[in-house]
């Protein structure tokens, strides 16, 4: 039986469907055609599942009192209001050497040694509760350096003798005590300048979230 050309096309277009599957089962094995579409995606998917975030992750250069409680306080400060955990630690050293019922003569009480009336401004009720004492003088400093445009050196002049007194002076006041104190930190910390962020944007920039960190330590390998 002789078929029309009409009739034999329709015959082949009926098997078409079966020809494009066999044949994709084929370049899905032998990766011929698809592979460097699809590998990157793989890789990309296989990274992102190792990375397990830790919830006591705490990022290698931050400094560390020596307690691991106590350092998660501090970084956890840190990120919930936008300041860099770093600074924080500079600051805890030089108020308090990490001792947590520090206490001047001037009445200054804590590890991030809070004046009593500053502690309840930046609502902590227990100057002696670690959690507390740092959120509150986090809180603090963050407001510092919102108010002096991220001037490290003036935020810190105003945590140790006073907003006041950086406005009266125009700068750093010329009290041994605070020059001192400015100096020292801002050695410690090694920056004169801290951007004010949301905190979302803080755990960026200072590199404080698990996931970025890893990818930017081990970036996907190219194709």
């Amino acid at each position: 039986m002789t078929l029309s050309p009409f009739a034999a096309r329709f015959r082949s277009f009926k098997f078409a469907p079966f020809a494009i599957i066999a044949l994709f089962l084929f370049t899905n094995v032998t990766g011929l055609l698809f592979n460097i579409a699809f590998a990157p995606s793989v890789r990309a998917s296989a990274n992102a599942a190792a990375l397990v975030v830790n919830e006591d992750y705490i990022p290698a250069d931050v400094p560390t009192s020596g307690d691991h409680d106590l350092d998660l306080i501090i970084f956890r400060a840190g990120q919930q209001y936008g300041v860099d955990p770093r600074l924080l630690h500079a600051v805890i050293w030089q108020e308090s050497k990490y001792k947590v019922k520090a206490r001047s003569g001037a009445g200054a009480q804590g590890l991030m040694q809070m004046i009593p009336a500053t502690a309840r401004r930046f609502g902590c009720a227990d100057v002696n509760d670690p959690a507390a004492n740092v959120q509150a003088g986090t809180r603090y400093l963050r407001f510092l350096l919102k108010r002096f445009n991220g001037n490290v050196s003036l935020a810190l002049a105003g945590y140790n003798a006073g907003e006041g007194s950086v406005d009266k002076y125009d700068g750093i006041p010329p009290y041994n005590e605070t020059q001192n104190y400015v100096r020292i930190i801002t050695g410690r910390y090694g920056k004169m300048f801290h951007p004010v962020l949301d905190p979302e944007q803080a755990r960026v920039q200072f590199n404080l979230t698990q996931q970025i960190a890893q990818l930017q330590q081990s970036p996907i390998a190219q194709p």
